[in-house]
Order: C-alpha cells, then structure tokens, then sequence
C-alpha cells in the first residue's frame, strides 16, 4: 500500500500554472513526467525560478535537488529570464582560433554581461555554443536567430546597439494623407 502526499497547492491564480499542472496530471504525476514538466514551465513563464522547481518537486514528488539538477544539467532550460535579444557566440574550434574569445571579451566589457548571464536593464542575454554549424563564417555568432558571421567585435556590438536603439525608439508619428 502506497501513501499519497497531497499536491501542493498552485503556487499562484496564474492561469499558466493551470497550464503546467495538466502536463503532470496527463502523466499521473509521474517523476518521469520531469523533464516534460520543466518544459512546461518554461514555456508558459520563459524560465524556471526558484518557486516552479519547488512546485514541481513537490507536485511529482521528486527532490529538489532532482530538479535542479535536471534543470542546470540541460543547456535549453534557463533559470533566469531571457532578455529582449540573444547573442549566442559560437566557441567552436574553427570560431575559437579565429577570435570567439575576442567577441566574448568585448560583449563582457560593452554589456557588463558575463556568458549565460542577462544584462541588468533586460536588453540583452549572452550565451555561448560549442558549434552553430558556420565553420566558414568564423567567427560566428548568433543574434535574434540570424547568423552572422566574420565578425569583428566592434561589428558585433554595433549591431546588438542597433537592435536596442530599433526596440527602444519611438515610433515615427504617422504621416497625414495628402487629399485625394
């Protein structure tokens, strides 16, 4: 006979917990169900902080320590939010030797952002990848999804600067219509 701990309750009225809460149920509550759960949770809220792993611990009866660890072990879950951009700098062998470092150094030193860290305003997370698949672009990084490659760190930086500066400029008022 098997004792069954009563579920915590959600951590909030969010209607996403009702989200993450059905996945568990779906698979009975199952530690098994970790991973899908932790997916859960990181799409609905955009990451996984402190109150969601002890929500799902507690919910699929599994230590926290499990579930932080499930949660650092794999690179795809974040356990801060993502920032308004992404730069993912590749630190393959072929981007390595030709200045990867270079790229990391300076985003560190512009941004005062260390890699897998998020600026303080939100603007901008800085990752690094062991390969993007773009040898012949080296070095190479990945910004908002784009490839780009061959890169200079100035280059870099003026390019992260221009997306802010296109986020956070005011739209232009809209221009009145000549009489037909």
């Amino acid at each position: 006979m098997s004792l069954h701990r009563p579920k915590p309750p959600l951590p909030s009225d969010d209607t996403r917990w009702k989200l993450v809460n059905a996945t568990m149920r779906r698979n009975g509550y199952a530690d098994h169900a970790l991973i899908e759960t932790l997916h859960s949770v990181q799409d609905a809220f955009g990451f996984l902080d402190e109150t969601a792993l002890r929500f799902v611990a507690g919910s699929l009866d599994v230590p926290l320590s499990k579930v932080f660890g499930v949660a650092t072990f794999y690179h795809l879950f974040r356990l801060k939010p993502k920032g308004r951009h992404t730069c993912v700098v590749c630190t393959g062998t072929a981007c390595y030797i030709k200045g990867a470092g270079v790229l990391v150094d300076a985003l560190r030193a512009h941004h005062q952002v260390e890699p897998g860290e998020t600026t303080a305003d939100g603007a901008l997370s800085v990752l690094t990848a062991r390969c993007v698949g773009a040898c012949g672009l080296a070095p190479a990084a990945v910004v908002d999804g784009e490839v780009v490659g061959k890169l200079a760190p100035e280059a870099l930086l003026e390019r992260l600067d221009q997306l802010e500066h296109a986020t956070t400029a005011p739209a232009p008022p809209p221009r009145a219509r000549a009489p037909a």
